[in-house]
């Protein structure tokens, strides 16, 4: 491959993320070394692309650079590898961590459209009233059972 590949800022503008990040993958080792030109520049293979738009999309779908190391590691490992250690498996595991992501900011969202519809204008005096739709009060009460108890 000497003399041919593309260099780093090809390869950094054709998968849409900056050079740092390119050199920052590699360090991490989710980028194999790439060769060097006879001047020294990095000269990576064109499917580099396609790894660096595959980890962004893995990124964008909650996935950890720790989590996208092992997936690859584990496409590239797929035969003769445990079955769960594949993308269906950790899918499946990430798809619970966001539906229990959301449940949680639904509970955020609905008891903040709460505290606006009671009108709750100083934390300090919310957290001490048994009106507030916000979690204070319940903080209160363990605080008061705390010093009578």
């Amino acid at each position: 491959m000497t003399g041919s590949g593309l260099r780093s800022g090809q390869v950094a503008e054709a998968a849409g993320v900056n050079l740092q990040t390119l050199r920052y993958y590699e360090r991490r080792g989710l980028l194999a070394s790439p060769q060097r030109s006879p001047g020294g520049h990095r000269l990576y293979p064109s499917d580099t692309v396609t790894l660096l738009r595959v980890i962004k999309t893995a990124q964008r779908l909650g996935f950890t650079l720790n989590e996208v190391a092992d997936l690859l590691d584990a496409g590239r490992h797929q035969h003769g590898g445990r079955p769960d250690s594949g993308l269906q498996a950790r899918a499946k595991e990430k798809l619970v961590e966001v539906e229990q992501r959301l449940a949680d900011l639904t509970v955020i969202r609905d008891t903040l459209r709460a505290a606006i519809s009671a009108g709750c204008d100083d934390l300090v005096a919310c957290a001490g009233s048994s009106c507030c739709p916000l979690p204070f009060a319940e903080l209160a009460e363990r605080t008061n059972c705390a010093d009578t108890c």
